[in-house]
């Protein structure tokens, strides 16, 4: 079984390289997100683990790249960062496991062997509802064929109602998804957000998909291509 390493900590990535070579996998090692990438793209790998604080490139750039190119190898990112959002971005776009530093070198090497086992199958990479596309893997948002220009928070916002369309949800449930469940402001936030979204998505296209439902909150609908 072949293996990815792309970690720039030197004394870290030569003690997992030996204890993973231990275990019987062939390793190839990149110290640099550019490399890494470049290794990705060329090389057949059962399994890539991907640090995700890396120099020139970092690992959510390498992973948004791989899955842009159809690289399928299930990922493990590998970080000291342990931020709910971190692992939301990193599953987002692609990853398939996610291991935070300190880690167990026995529980890891455990959880690479299921993911070899798992294999890589192809998974679609986007999001569409009537004539809006959303690309986790681009981040980019299309609609009747012109980009949308988006936020970071404008963009998880319009995320997590693609993903639940058709449903609606509430400004509590926005909250605990897209700016999580111990957010110390007030709810209005959502509303704020709901009318920057609509003035992206909906208003230059004369459409109305994103819906208030009185009492309740809010929907997105799929609106037929014109």
């Amino acid at each position: 079984m072949r293996l990815l390493l792309v970690e720039d900590e030197r004394p870290l990535a030569a003690a997992l390289g030996d204890a993973l070579r231990e275990d019987g996998w062939v390793v190839d090692h990149a110290g640099d997100g550019v490399e890494g990438l470049r290794l990705a793209l060329n090389g057949a790998y059962d399994v890539i683990v991907l640090d995700i604080m890396l120099p020139s490139m970092n690992g959510y750039d390498v992973l948004r790249h791989l899955r842009g190119q159809r690289v399928w190898a299930p990922v493990l990112m590998l970080t000291a960062k342990d931020g709910e959002y971190d692992q939301t971005d990193a599953f987002e776009l692609g990853a398939d496991d996610y291991v935070t530093k300190p880690f167990s070198t026995p529980v890891l090497l455990a959880r690479l062997q299921a993911l070899s086992r798992r294999g890589a199958p192809e998974r679609p990479v986007s999001l569409t509802v009537g004539c809006l596309t959303l690309d986790p893997t681009t981040r980019r948002v299309i609609r009747e064929g012109r980009e949308i220009q988006l936020t970071a928070r404008e963009y998880s916002l319009l995320h997590h109602l693609m993903r639940k369309a058709g449903q609606v949800q509430s400004k509590a449930e926005i909250l605990e998804n897209v700016w999580d469940s111990d957010y110390p402001g007030a709810d209005n936030v959502v509303e704020v957000y709901i009318g920057y979204l609509r003035r992206k998505i909906d208003a230059p296209f004369e459409t109305k998909s994103l819906e208030t439902v009185r009492g309740m909150g809010y929907r997105l609908n799929p609106v037929a291509c014109p």
